[in-house]
């Protein structure tokens, strides 16, 4: 035992009452799990969980306010003052048909035999704040300073026990800047730890891939879910960008580029999802054109588009994350040039849309520096577009019905016609006016458009 009394002034009042509580009832608190983590690494600690050698039972007995949120698993939690608190006695698993909960739990009295059933050596230290010691079994504490993950025991036994523990390594290597213990990576690339990870809710995968975009560098976490295959069982599609060379643009095959891209992008998770994906679709458009004699990858950003639906569906992404993150890859492909009209400009933000422009933008900033070539002049030109678009939004550039000065119900009354399809489409071809032809937006031009539009139609 280690003392640590500089740290127990970090510890909340109503955490170290709970374990003082126990205390008074002839048992003992220990905070464990990643609040400890947090404080060895001189952060601020989010969720304060408590192991006890009081059996449940004993933990309602000894607070006012308890929930038996997973009794049967040894955890109740108490409200102090509101604030809900996780209090689990001291446990030993059993077996794991599942791959995810323990067929039973056998508690025990011993806290480093609860410490050995935990994922990581870095989450298996546990601190008794009243007396101020640390209990650190397995060398947790040296390998938190050294940045490596590494099992507690043995690692196959300890992912064949929970699958999600394999996707959790990737992502503390990213969001610890760590690396992994080559005992530990080989485990989890075993095909024994592949059948449990195959357990694991696509609702886990994909809360574990968010986690890990808020790294400074999400590829780590990517990497070595490519090196271990487990991205190959999540999502097989991305693994065919793995090799796929591309033209004299890029430094970097479709993979590497992706990679890239995705560290190079704004920190916002949902954003980076994008940015893993945006050339999903390249390996199934290359062509290699004797012309230019290199490769072509036509519509790659429709292919994508399409491919990534059907993932997003699959890890249960919502859909407004899966329809922003299919339009950010369907028009992530930005061709402006200094030659672009005003018109074309509002032509171009139309099909994307105010709203989507900044993101698309952001994932342009990132496939340019993502390319591994010189990037400045890219850079330039989508800020150059950025600029052109919000001197238009400024200037009041209707983009959809709803910026005409005239409505449907405008429309119907002095044109004299009913509810129907045909109100809808003269709005839009009214918003086609007004894109090429701003000053049109008036009543009176987009009425005698309008009158016009409908004499053709009657005359057809």
């Amino acid at each position: 035992m280690t003392p640590i009394d500089h740290l127990i002034d970090a510890v909340p009042e109503d955490v170290l009452g709970i374990c003082r509580r126990l205390r008074e009832r002839g048992k003992r608190g220990w905070i464990v799990g990643g609040c400890v983590r947090d404080l060895l690494r001189g952060q601020d600690a989010k969720d304060w969980d408590v192991a006890t050698d009081a059996r449940p039972e004993e933990v309602v007995a000894a607070f006012r306010k308890v929930i038996p949120t997973g009794i049967q698993h040894g955890t109740v939690t108490v409200l102090v003052r509101g604030v809900p608190y996780e209090v689990t006695t001291l446990r030993g698993d059993g077996t794991y048909s599942d791959g995810r909960r323990p067929d039973r739990v056998e508690f025990v009295d011993d806290i480093t035999a609860d410490l050995a059933r935990r994922d990581f050596t870095m989450n298996a230290i546990a601190i008794d704040p009243v007396d101020g010691h640390l209990i650190d079994p397995f060398g947790g504490r040296s390998d938190l300073e050294a940045k490596i993950i590494r099992a507690v025991g043995d690692p196959g036994a300890r992912f064949a026990e929970d699958g999600l523990r394999v996707l959790r390594a990737a992502r503390f290597a990213a969001t610890l800047e760590g690396t992994l213990d080559p005992e530990t990576e080989r485990a989890m690339g075993t095909a024994r730890s592949h059948q449990t990870f195959r357990c694991v809710s696509a609702e886990r995968v994909r809360d574990e891939w968010l986690k890990a975009m808020r790294a400074r560098r999400p590829s780590v976490a990517f990497e070595i879910m490519r090196r271990t295959e487990l991205l190959a069982i999540t999502c097989p599609e991305m693994i065919e960008s793995v090799g796929c060379e591309q033209n004299r643009w890029h430094a970097y095959d479709v993979w590497g580029h992706a990679m890239a891209c995705l560290d190079a992008c704004k920190p916002e998770p949902i954003l980076r999802v994008a940015a893993l994906m945006h050339d999903i679709g390249k390996p199934r458009t290359r062509e290699f054109s004797e012309k230019t004699r290199d490769y072509t990858f036509y519509e790659h950003e429709r292919v994508g588009a399409e491919m990534a639906d059907p993932i997003l569906t699959r890890l249960r992404f919502s859909n407004d994350e899966r329809a922003r993150i299919v339009a950010l890859i369907r028009h992530h492909l930005i061709c402006y040039d200094d030659t672009w009209t005003d018109a074309a400009v509002r032509r171009w933000l139309r099909r994307v849309t105010p709203a989507l422009a900044p993101d698309l933008y952001e994932i342009g900033f990132a496939d340019a520096l993502g390319k591994g070539r010189e990037a400045t002049e890219d850079i330039a030109t989508i800020g150059r577009l950025r600029e052109r678009v919000d001197a238009l939004l400024a200037a009041g550039a209707a983009l959809s019905a709803k910026d005409l000065a005239v409505n449907g119900n405008r429309l119907m009354k002095e044109l004299g016609i009913p509810p129907s399809r045909l109100v809808g489409e003269l709005l839009e071809r009214l918003v086609e006016l007004v894109t090429e032809e701003p000053e049109a937006n008036t009543p009176e031009r987009l009425l005698a458009a309008a009158r016009e539009l409908v004499a053709s139609k009657s005359t057809v």
